[in-house]
């Protein structure tokens, strides 16, 4: 059973740094390593996060079959007592209602509506989507605008008014017009959050918009780096924000562009540069070169010059 009202879950999620930990396969036939994952939980969340998510866009959820999700989801409910949980649900609708009624079954806090895959859809056909899954669970659901899952402010308000547990926006267009008018017709109706690729990049401009949190896949294998860094976003302290962009965050992108999909295996790549190696990525992802894991192994080393 949920720990959180949507409404308290909504405040809850939009009051710090997220995290979105990478699910651990084995090297050897790709299978979900459960224990290793909740090993790691116990590690990552000795630092501190508003909540998590689990099985999403960085954790493979477009490689998991459901039942796997089910066994991620439930592991992190296990595992993580002090913070959201958040259950991803994705695919046509009604296999994403199938994934919040596991989601709750679960004890998951909350649903991250990923985009449909393949079918491009009209705005008002991903509005009913949208609508009926909000509508097919009690638990908070935060709708992740991107790829083919696109809705305009008009839209999105009009959900709001129906569906009293969208309580969550995640941006991953970049948008800023969109994302102006979207917090200009809604204000605080919504948590904001940042769901672009290396999320720090936007931190910034984006909290001028109403966005008070975002996903940090760095959060992953760099956690005390990732929270300075939000800190230092919060308070609007330029100086630190771009001598760690300039640092850290624009020259891991620059390894992150050079392959679709390294956005996730840069991930695990770091994962391993750490010593806490969460396995290979599932194929249609593939991992980074050794050439690129030892260049990213000297770019986490240089963290130690940044002072917050």
């Amino acid at each position: 059973m949920t720990r959180y009202s949507p409404t308290e879950f909504a405040q809850v999620v939009g009051s710090g740094l997220l995290s979105f930990p990478i699910t651990h396969f084995k090297a050897s036939d790709y299978s979900f390593d459960e224990d290793a994952y909740r090993a790691n939980l116990n590690w990552l969340f000795k630092h501190d996060a508003a909540a998590m998510f689990a099985a999403g866009g960085t954790g493979e959820f477009f490689s998991l079959t459901q039942k796997e999700v089910d066994r991620v989801v439930r592991a992190a409910v296990e595992e993580t007592k002090h913070i959201p949980v958040i259950a991803p649900a994705g695919g046509g609708t009604a296999v994403s209602i199938e994934y919040c009624q596991a989601a709750e079954a679960a004890g998951a806090d909350g649903i991250l509506l990923l985009p449909p895959y393949l079918t491009e859809a009209s705005k008002d056909g991903v509005a009913a989507h949208v609508e009926a899954i909000c509508k097919s669970t009690k638990l908070g659901v935060i709708v992740y605008n991107r790829a083919n899952q696109r809705l305009d402010d008009v839209e999105l308000a009009r959900l709001a008014e129906r569906c009293p547990n969208l309580v969550g926006y995640k941006d991953g267009i970049g948008d800023i017009e969109l994302m102006t008018r979207i917090y200009a017709r809604l204000g605080d109706r919504l948590t904001y959050i940042g769901g672009l690729p290396t999320a720090e990049t936007f931190a910034l401009p984006y909290l001028e918009m109403g966005v008070t949190t975002y996903s940090s896949a760095i959060f992953n294998f760099v956690p005390e780096f990732a929270l300075n860094f939000y800190k230092a976003v919060r308070a609007r302290d330029y100086a630190k924000v771009y001598a760690a962009l300039n640092e850290f965050v624009l020259p891991y992108i620059n390894i992150r562009n050079r392959k679709q999909g390294y956005a996730v295996s840069i991930v695990k790549a770091g994962m391993k540069v750490v010593g806490r190696d969460a396995g290979p990525v599932r194929t249609p992802l593939t991992d980074l070169t050794e050439a690129e894991v030892a260049e990213l192994s000297a770019l986490v080393a240089r963290i130690k010059n940044i002072v917050f």
